[in-house]
């Protein structure tokens, strides 16, 4: 990270102030920082024809933590000043009681830079991204007589990082953030459908808003959205299913990701818990949380605790062989953090949270997974899920999906929901793809009302026996 003196956000709050406070806060804890955060976004609009919404938003603040066992002190304030930083710490303070904790060391240093640090909402004049939404609405309308409304969306934000530790170490990060949204409305014979298609990473703005880019991400969203157009009531019954590559890692993301975070584990409120060593998925089945992948949304060259981010190994050959870790989650079980202690903002602690999760690709063409499907499904395109934690019970909508009878892709359909649990899931894949892809970078994840940026992958899946929920008999 920049080697420079340390004053959080360029604010008068010195060196000496905020080890004043934080040492106070966490004398006789086991572990603490404090998390200085600036945080500026913009965000645009252009919906049916006109700017719909225009915003910036600027934050800043600190939160400042003690830990002690299980029991965690937090306090945090937009006031960046050395009476808020006392205040602050009084409160903190509480968690650690009696004392008698041993402080825990400092996370390794790295110099790893996985994004620039240029502030992406300065790659283009206002008026250019409002006049880059408005092509992007001309265009769409000019391709298809039948759309009937546009909406296009531009965000870029930055975020400035700085954690302090007790023994004076400090960590610093600066996160671009940037994404294109298009999604397109087709009308034909009363029925009216839409598609979707976006996505960005922590990079600049600009390859987003060349002409080329969002000409592609346009037809795409027209592309979904006829399709959905033509799109005949979905089945319904257990039937087997084939996973498109990419975003489809979701599922993937949801039922099983959530339920291998260290947190859930080690209070054994996770179906995965207790499992450690034990085959939990058909042999060939490995997956990664990697938060290393350069510019990619999900990515942290360190997380909110300091901790360089890591390629942690999920599962390996069918095998669980590790959980995702933050620094309290770790001590208390016993094992290395995994750089995955995450917040929303200075004012949330960290927990155990995803960056980039994904399945490792395997041999078979997608091809030959589509060719041995004699009744089933072809979803390639999810929306909204939800997962139980404690059972890895899921259900998730598809946005596109088809009909597959014979090894033959067949009409598209509509409506359909896919129903199971994680853990069952895991065992009943059958094929697995050499197609490996990630998410066009659009991932959010929620836990604890918490929200972040991540990441998904997978390749193709061949899922045997998944209960799939439809309107048609």
């Amino acid at each position: 990270m920049p080697d420079a003196p340390f004053r959080p956000l360029d604010t008068r709050i010195d060196e000496a102030a905020a080890l004043r406070a934080l040492r106070q806060a966490t004398d006789g804890a086991e572990d603490g920082e404090l998390f200085f955060e600036r945080m500026r976004s913009e965000s645009i609009t252009y919906d049916d024809g006109r700017v719909r919404n225009a915003a910036y938003d600027a934050t800043e603040g600190f939160g400042l933590r003690a830990v002690k066992g299980e029991v965690t002190g937090y306090a945090h304030s937009t006031e960046l000043s050395e009476q808020a930083l006392l205040r602050a710490s009084e409160t903190a303070r509480l968690a650690v009681g009696d004392g008698g904790g041993t402080m825990a060391d400092a996370p390794p240093a790295t110099n790893r830079r996985l994004y620039g640090d240029a502030d992406p909402m300065n790659d283009a004049a206002f008026g250019v991204k409002i006049e880059t939404l408005r092509e992007i609405d001309a265009f769409a309308r000019d391709l298809d007589p039948r759309v009937v409304q546009v909406s296009a969306t531009l965000a870029a934000s930055i975020q400035e990082v700085e954690i302090l530790r007790p023994d004076g170490h400090v960590v610093r990060d600066i996160r671009p953030m940037t994404r294109l949204n298009v999604a397109v409305i087709v009308e034909e014979n009363g029925r009216r459908e839409q598609g979707y298609h976006g996505g960005g990473g922590r990079h600049a703005l600009t390859p987003l808003i060349d002409r080329a880019h969002w000409e592609d991400v346009t037809r795409e969203a027209l592309r979904i959205a006829l399709v959905n157009l033509r799109a005949e009531p979905a089945p319904a019954g257990i039937m087997d299913v084939v996973l498109g590559p990419g975003w489809p890692g979701i599922l993937l993301h949801e039922a099983i990701g959530h339920g291998l975070e260290g947190d859930f584990n080690r209070k054994s409120h996770s179906a995965f818990a207790g499992l450690m060593g034990q085959r939990i998925a058909a042999p060939g089945i490995t997956v990664l949380d990697d938060g290393t992948l350069p510019d990619r949304r999900g990515s942290i060259s360190v997380d909110d605790e300091g901790t360089p981010s890591n390629a942690t190994t999920l599962i390996e050959d069918g095998v669980l062989v590790g959980y995702m870790q933050d620094r309290q989650n770790a001590r208390l079980m016993g094992v290395a953090p995994t750089g995955n202690g995450r917040r929303e903002s200075y004012a949330h602690a960290p927990m155990p949270r995803m960056t980039n999760t994904y399945m490792q690709p395997g041999t078979e063409s997608p091809e030959s997974i589509l060719s041995g499907l004699d009744d089933g499904l072809y979803a390639v395109g999810f929306g909204g899920g939800q997962v139980d934690i404690t059972n890895g019970k899921f259900v998730f909508s598809c946005t596109e999906a088809y009909r597959v009878k014979n090894g033959v892709v067949g009409a598209p359909v509509k409506g359909a929901t896919l129903i199971g649990d994680g853990a069952t899931a895991l065992q009943k894949i059958r094929g697995v793809g050499n197609d490996m892809s990630l998410d066009p970078g659009i991932g959010n994840c929620g836990k604890a009302g918490q929200w972040v940026p991540v990441g998904v992958g997978q390749p193709t899946l061949l899922i045997g026996g998944l209960t799939v929920g439809g309107s048609a008999a």
